[in-house]
Parts: C-alpha cells; sequence; structure tokens
C-alpha cells in the first residue's frame, strides 16, 4: 500500500464489494476515521469497530450488501477517487457536483472537516473534493 491513504481505502472497499467479502480491515488514521464514519452515517456501510493487533490499530468495515429475487448478491457501492496527491480538485460549495442527482455523495475534505456534498451546501463551505460514492 502507498502513501496515499484515502485511495487505499476506496480500492480495500472496491476490492471487497468486487469479491463479496462481508468485511474489510483497514489501517486506522483520523482521516480513515472520519470517511468511515461519514459512509457509515449514510448507509453505505453497516458496521464499523476497532480492532487493535500488536501496536497497530485497524478498523474493521461491515459492507452491505442487498440480495435480488434469485438470492444472488449485488454489489451497491462504486467509488471514484477525484482529487489525488499529484492534481487536487477544490470546489466552492455552489461548483460541488451532484452524483445521480443528488442520489450519491461527494466527500470533501473542508476547514470544518470531512463532510458530505449536502452538508457542505448548506453550511455554504467548499473544499477539497476527495472522492464519489453512489
Amino acid at each position: 500500500m502507498g502513501k496515499d491513504t484515502v485511495t487505499n481505502i476506496i480500492t480495500s472497499i472496491r476490492n471487497a464489494d468486487i469479491n463479496r467479502k462481508g468485511t474489510v480491515k483497514i489501517s486506522s488514521t483520523n482521516i480513515t476515521e472520519n470517511i468511515v464514519k461519514t459512509l457509515l452515517r449514510e448507509g453505505f456501510i453497516e458496521n464499523v469497530r476497532k480492532h487493535r493487533e500488536s501496536n497497530k490499530s485497524f478498523l474493521v468495515l461491515t459492507l452491505r450488501y442487498r440480495r435480488n429475487r434469485k438470492g444472488s448478491y449485488k454489489r451497491i457501492l462504486n467509488l471514484k477517487r477525484i482529487s489525488t496527491p499529484g492534481l487536487r480538485i477544490y470546489s466552492n460549495y455552489q461548483q460541488i457536483p451532484r452524483i445521480l442527482g443528488g442520489m450519491g455523495i461527494v466527500i470533501l475534505s473542508t476547514s470544518r472537516g470531512i463532510i458530505t456534498d449536502r452538508e457542505a451546501r448548506l453550511e455554504r463551505i467548499g473544499g477539497e473534493v476527495l472522492c464519489y460514492i453512489w
């Protein structure tokens, strides 16, 4: 894993979702905890718990799946990283994109912490566009 923690989170969740894994284990930092809290609050993941192994803390995420009538699992997470370490993308509150007409969310890093696009529009603050989730 590289130095970009947001990309590591997105890639881990996406890979587990594609492979129909029930849980994902990611390293715990302040940024990862805030992003995971946002995903939990918005209903994209089911549960989060902290796990500690030999001086390292991890977050164990339980992913949410839905079953269709045939009994097979259907993936519900689509994640896309927008701002990268080589190219930062910033937006004011008026130009924050709407994902699927408001059905998806945009996660922003602002001066008030990591928040969603709806919260940023309500508080009228902009920031760095981290990722899209739908």
